[in-house]
């Protein structure tokens, strides 16, 4: 279980590396572009080592507001991205598809990240997003499009909070994505046509439920909590939140792995 570094916002990158290692979280998923440490790499490195806490996974820079974090060519930005995983230790590359100005990366871009993902050794992992809705209207702000079910890419990160937000269920990706399913981005919504990141269990997409059906299934990647906690408003309740979501995914992450016998009046007990 990791914590995303943008899940301690509006602290930095050291913050997220400082509770992640108080918090008992295994590792962290670095999102590039929170802030200036996110994106120099030996500052990033030296945290690391600092608070004996690994980074499983980068986050690539491709949200609007990191738009012009390590330039503006977004192929450099993913060999860049890969680079600094391996340097750092990850293995986990995640990437948003292109928006839909970016018509020359998008249309190159699932044979792009076949190609990243022969070429280096991280996997390259596409995210499911989310058609920008207002009132009636739907914008399609994403090109190739913003679910990558019925796309040709190997490895696929699922964020609850996008599946949300897109009016999918998580738990229906998951089953439909099968072993294409990589990482995880852990955290909830209501079905809101803001991207909301709440905690874990707080929304529609049955988190816990999802959490032990992977489990059972075989999932073996990267789950990183990735929720906005800005309105815990605290560093106090932003540690107590945190907390109760380490405690939630690992509570379901294990019910996977119990099991029960039916005793002589046919109720089930835990072994």
């Amino acid at each position: 279980m990791a914590l995303s570094t943008s899940s301690v916002y509006p602290e930095g990158t050291s913050s997220g590396f400082e509770l992640a290692r108080k918090l008992g979280y295994d590792g962290v998923e670095l999102m590039v572009g929170i802030d200036a440490v996110a994106a120099d790499i030996d500052a990033v490195e030296k945290l690391r080592d600092y608070h004996g806490v690994p980074v499983l996974a980068v986050h690539a820079p491709c949200l609007l507001i990191s738009q012009r974090v390590w330039g503006t060519d977004p192929w450099a930005k993913l060999d860049r991205s890969a680079e600094a995983a391996i340097r750092l230790g990850a293995d986990v590359v995640v990437v948003h598809p292109p928006f839909r100005w970016q018509a020359e990366y998008a249309r190159g871009f699932v044979a792009g990240i076949e190609r990243l993902n022969a070429e280096y050794d991280v996997t390259f992992c596409v995210e499911n997003m989310y058609p920008w809705r207002t009132p009636g209207r739907e914008v399609k702000a994403y090109v190739p499009g913003w679910d990558p079910t019925e796309l040709a890419y190997e490895h696929l990160t699922l964020d609850f909070s996008h599946a949300s937000t897109a009016q999918q269920q998580s738990i229906d990706l998951a089953k439909s994505w099968g072993s294409r399913l990589q990482h995880i981005h852990l955290t909830d919504g209501t079905g809101s046509r803001k991207d909301e990141h709440l905690m874990p269990g707080f929304g529609d997409q049955r988190a816990g439920e999802t959490l032990t059906w992977v489990a059972e299934n075989g999932f073996d990647g990267h789950v990183v909590l990735e929720v906005n906690s800005r309105k815990s408003g605290s560093r106090a309740k932003r540690e107590d939140d945190l907390r109760q979501a380490l405690d939630f995914t690992r509570e379901h992450l294990a019910a996977a792995t119990r099991s029960f016998a039916v005793d002589g009046t046919g109720t089930a007990q835990e072994r």
